[in-house]
Formats: structure tokens, C-alpha cells, sequence
């Protein structure tokens, strides 16, 4: 009597799906390699996922739900915006880079920037673009509303510059950076914080 084939692994082979589109990005990713690296036939793939964009869609849904948060979750973290912030860059040095266990870059940041890319591509990876930008955005309003920056911020050109520096920091983690040379951009990236006078800041901000 045969044996009962295997279950199919949905989460499994979606996480195997999102390392590859990460590493690969959308179009240089082919229906064999993900059905190697997910580890099943095309027939299961489709049956499960409905079609190469829909399987994306379910990666970078994956990506920010179990990716995300180690980084994100540190904004809220620190008793200041400026505390969160910097745990938030310092955060991304340390997941950023290349690992045993995952691509460099930021899956969000490094995808869907061409227009080559399907439409509902694109418009779901802007979503979680301006949805880091939001979050930016909240914690530096809280900043001003309790007076810890001055009333005066700009709060949409502070959020942006250091989504700015994530960004940036996602690309040349792309590119080999390392974790201290990730960690040099974000010290000089909050020596740029409004009002900030602390020794590090100061001597960051007079390095030439």
C-alpha cells in the first residue's frame, strides 16, 4: 500500500518564497527556482498560491509580518523619539547585512522599483514603504507634542530624512556594507537630530 503523500507546508514554502524573491526580486525569480527551493511541483505551487504575483504578494506579506517587527518594533523603544530612532538604525545594522540565514538589503526598500514590475506589485511595496514613513512620523509627532522637539519641526522632512537613511542603508548593505560602516551612517545620521548637543553627536558632526 502506497504511503500518504506528503502535507504541503504552506508556511514553509512561502518563507522559501520570500528568501528567493529577496535575494532575486520578482522578475529574475523563475517558476523552476521556486519550485525547487519551496520544494514542489508547479501544479501544488499554483493550487496553493493561484499565480507567480499572487505567491509575491504572500512573500512580502510574510516579509513584513515576521521580518519587520525585530527592527521596527524599536522605534517605539527608548523613553525619547530620538532613543527610538537610533535603536531603529542601530537595529537595522545588526539585519541589514548578509547572513547565514538571510539575504542583505530590506525585501520592502530594494523591490518594486522599476516599472517594469506588475502594478499591484508595486502599489503593495509602496504601501510598506509609506507605512515606515508613517511610523516615522507618528513617533516624531509624539516628540513634539510632549516638547522633547520644538514646536516649530518639520516633522514631514525629519520622518523623511531618516527613511532616508534606512533606505540608504538597505542599499549599500546591498552592496557589501558591513555592519560597523552601517553603524558609522547612523551615528552621523543622529548627530543630525534637532537640538542634539551630546559629546557623540558633537564630535560626529565635527569630523570633516
Amino acid at each position: 500500500m502506497a504511503g500518504r503523500p506528503r502535507e504541503f507546508d504552506r508556511e514553509a514554502a512561502l518563507e522559501a518564497a520570500m528568501f528567493l524573491f529577496w535575494r532575486k526580486g520578482f522578475e529574475a525569480a523563475s517558476m523552476q527556482d521556486l519550485c525547487e527551493a519551496m520544494g514542489v511541483r508547479s501544479p501544488s505551487l499554483y493550487a496553493a498560491f493561484e499565480s507567480k504575483e499572487a505567491l509575491y504578494l504572500a512573500a512580502i506579506e510574510h516579509y513584513v509580518l515576521t521580518q519587520g517587527p525585530p527592527v521596527w518594533d524599536k522605534l517605539t523603544e527608548g523613553k525619547t523619539a530620538r532613543a527610538g530612532v537610533e535603536n531603529l538604525l542601530i537595529g537595522a545594522t545588526e539585519t541589514l547585512p548578509k547572513s547565514r540565514t538571510a539575504p542583505a538589503g530590506c525585501m520592502a526598500v530594494l523591490g518594486a522599483v522599476s516599472d517594469e514590475w506588475p502594478a499591484t506589485i508595486a502599489r503593495a511595496i509602496k504601501k510598506v514603504r509609506l507605512d515606515m514613513l508613517a511610523n516615522l512620523r507618528a513617533r516624531i509627532e509624539g516628540a513634539v507634542a510632549n516638547g522633547e522637539l520644538p514646536a516649530a519641526t518639520d516633522i514631514d522632512a525629519l520622518s523623511r530624512f531618516y527613511l532616508s537613511v534606512f533606505q540608504g542603508m538597505a542599499i549599500q548593505a546591498k552592496d557589501g556594507a558591513t555592519p560597523e560602516e552601517l553603524r558609522g551612517a547612523a551615528k552621523a545620521a543622529m548627530a543630525a537630530w534637532p537640538g542634539d548637543r551630546s559629546p557623540a553627536s558633537v564630535s560626529a558632526a565635527s569630523r570633516p
